[in-house]
């Protein structure tokens, strides 16, 4: 026995020694406040503080954000990369081609059916408290059209963030962006607007009941029935 526990140590000895593995990089200054810039650049370009045409200057981007013009410069370059600005001639806040809606919608129909399948496994009382109060105030009657789209906007958020996954969160902003800057001329009738409410309800009661097969279906269905309005809407024009 002593023989072989010598030899297991001659072997250990004699063995490469493990691989390490590699250190992560470290952040630089730079990076740090370039992701800074990138995501409060982000924020106004999501929420249409800056609308799509509006020229961002890099020496005026840098007053703003109290940043230099390497990391300001980085920071439009990932917004680039994703799709919120485009450089030509100096960047530009990107606009939205209306011809591109059923890109949305499909992008729309896959991200929001599966965070609703997480949502009900994920769901907390809170959240489910938050959705019944919009669902609720979505409901009163006299409610003007643009506190309506901010309500229905808020439920559908709340869903996805409720899915805690951030990179469909992520995905998320970027299809309400392109949704809400399509700016399409369209008016959903009255009868429209009682199914597209009870469509939000038979989500919250999958959600409720922790149903994510159910949940995901009418979620899915409730997406694909808004799209075939801005289709007509769009034959129509």
């Amino acid at each position: 026995m002593a023989r072989l526990g010598s030899k297991t140590a001659a072997f250990d000895a004699k063995a490469p020694p493990r691989a390490q593995p590699a250190p992560r990089k470290k952040r630089t200054g730079t990076d740090l406040i370039a992701s800074d810039v990138h995501d409060r650049l982000r924020i106004k370009i999501l929420t249409l503080e800056l609308k799509p045409g509006s020229r961002l200057v890099e020496d005026e981007l840098t007053g703003t954000f109290n940043a230099g013009r390497t990391p300001v410069r980085e920071a439009l370059l990932r917004l680039q990369g994703e799709g919120l600005v485009s450089r030509n001639r100096g960047w530009v806040v990107e606009a939205t081609d209306p011809a591109s809606f059923r890109s949305i919608f499909e992008a729309r129909i896959a991200i929001e059916g599966y965070a609703a399948r997480l949502a009900a496994q994920r769901m907390t009382p809170e959240v489910l408290g938050r959705l019944e109060a919009l669902l609720a105030e979505m409901e009163t009657p006299g409610k003007p059209r643009s506190e309506i789209n901010r309500l229905n906007r808020g439920f559908h958020v709340e869903i996805v963030r409720a899915s805690a996954n951030p990179l469909f969160v992520e995905m998320h902003e970027r299809t309400q962006y392109q949704y809400w800057n399509l700016r399409l001329p369209v008016v959903f009738l009255k009868e429209q607007l009682a199914d597209s409410t009870e469509q939000h309800r038979t989500i919250f009661k999958a959600l409720k009941a922790r149903d994510g097969e159910r949940a995901e279906q009418r979620a899915r269905e409730h997406i694909e029935a808004t799209m075939r309005i801005v289709a007509q809407t769009m034959e129509d024009a």
